[in-house]
């Protein structure tokens, strides 16, 4: 097949990709800022809020994994032109994201204590408990807004939530500035007030695209909320089929990346903060992968709806290749820049070593990184969502996982032999995912096709 037919869709596939991009970067925006911000008082400080992060992060996955049962059925009822199923999904799936959002909040609170019982730095560990339970209660707001986030992206709109976080990163740059050094009357808060700067720009970011969604013409039929509907529980009973085996892939993937912290912290401060670092920094290429995920499960969505899989598969196909090719940009450009990012974080010296040394790492897995990210979104647009999880759980912790640990250690590789695992466990997840995503589109084109014949 000639390479046009893929590259002729890459304007389309960017044009719904780049304000997911841009609304993911902002929420690793908030990361970077504190980062940023925090590590001039600090590589304690820096490592306080990795620590803290660290627990928020599995948290976020979990949620954020049952959101994105939204995306695919709302895409899908779309295709068909089915106002009032997509309308039933987003009601159904806002109730849900309102409820993780709570539950999160107090899972939060609750395992908060573990922290004291992974052998990390006692001063870290004092330092990210206040950080912890101000950032905790931010998963209300921050659930709420990711339901309204995913049943537009799966309308396409997908620029709204992108301004709402831009918007979001400057209020927390404001009151980041503000709070953590204590300018003008604000009393110097430090880590706790990165926190509150978070916790306010998550809520204004709900607020800001509830009001956009709202007022636009073409949400306006999805936000009647007749008197005559009830709940129903086989709507929830399918957002819940779609969304919890979402959430275990996520939470496979970050709890790995979480792992990485832990034992990073193993190794010491100067060890952790570069770690952090480097996490910060893959974050954000990862970021621009995850909008072309969106915008696979957007529009293999549409044409699952549309029953048009010879299509699905070529537009599919033409997003995995856009992502190799942005991807391989990044590596080059960790490689080359190696020695000068870490800068921007810090001004240890051993620290800024350590993290050059795993920047390296990262641009080798920047491939497979984005390449297994889009291939879930790929099937999730399918709504092929339980053996997807199966091979991120063997991927990332019987594969990657064990090579953390056994390289990880003082004696072998240390902070370098944990990311060695991590690019083992995202590779084996990609090679897997592919595989899977082949098989299923060759087979329904194949059911298709005999229907058609009959």
């Amino acid at each position: 097949m000639l390479l046009s037919t893929y590259t002729k869709e890459f304007r389309y596939n960017f044009k719904i990709a780049y304000p997911v991009m841009l609304g993911q970067l902002g929420h690793v925006m908030v990361g970077l800022v504190d980062n940023i911000m925090v590590g001039q008082l600090g590589a304690a400080q820096l490592a306080a809020i990795s620590l803290g992060n660290s627990l928020v992060f599995i948290a976020l996955s979990i949620g954020i994994g049952f959101s994105f049962a939204i995306t695919p059925l709302i895409a899908e009822a779309d295709g068909e032109n089915n106002i009032e199923t997509g309308r039933s999904f987003f009601h159904h799936g806002m109730i849900l994201c309102g409820i993780n959002g709570v539950l999160l909040f107090l899972l939060l609170l609750f395992i908060k204590p573990i922290l004291y019982q992974l052998n990390q730095p006692p001063e870290v560990v004092e330092l990210a408990i206040p950080y912890l339970e101000i950032v905790a209660f931010s998963m209300i707001p921050l659930m709420l807004f990711q339901g309204f986030k995913q049943f537009a992206d799966g309308l396409s709109q997908t620029k709204y939530a992108m301004y709402a976080t831009i918007l979001a990163n400057v209020v927390n740059v404001v009151f980041n500035y503000f709070l953590i050094y204590g300018i003008w009357i604000f009393p110097r808060l430090e880590l706790e007030g990165a926190a509150i700067g978070t916790l306010i720009s998550r809520f204004f970011m709900l607020w800001f695209l509830y009001v956009i969604l709202k007022n636009k013409k073409k949400f306006k039929s999805y936000f009647v909320w007749s008197k005559k509907e009830h709940l129903n529980k086989a709507i929830f009973k399918r957002l819940f089929a779609l969304g919890f085996p979402t959430a275990l892939q996520m939470f496979f993937e970050v709890a790995i990346f979480t792992a990485s912290i832990f034992l990073a912290g193993m190794l010491g401060t100067n060890a952790q903060a570069a770690n952090q670092i480097a996490l910060n920094l893959a974050s954000m290429t990862f970021m621009i992968a995850v909008g072309f995920s969106v915008t696979a499960t957007i529009r293999v969505g549409n044409q699952k709806g549309k029953k048009n899989f010879t299509e699905l598969r070529r537009i599919a196909y033409s997003i995995f290749l856009m992502v190799l090719l942005i991807q391989a940009l990044f590596a080059l450009g960790f490689i080359g820049l190696k020695d000068i990012l870490p800068t921007m974080y810090i001004d240890n010296l051993e620290v800024i070593g350590l993290a050059a040394g795993l920047l390296v790492v990262a641009a080798v897995f920047q491939l497979s990184d984005g390449l297994q990210v889009v291939l879930l979104g790929g099937l999730r647009g399918l709504q092929d969502v339980k053996i997807p999880t199966w091979i991120c759980f063997i991927a990332y912790w019987l594969v990657g996982f064990p090579v953390c640990y056994y390289l990880g250690k003082e004696e072998t590789f240390g902070v370098t032999g944990i990311w060695i695992g991590l690019f083992a466990g995202l590779t084996s997840s990609a090679f897997m995912l592919y595989i899977r995503f082949n098989y299923l589109t060759k087979k329904l084109i194949r059911i298709n096709r005999l229907a058609q014949t009959q």
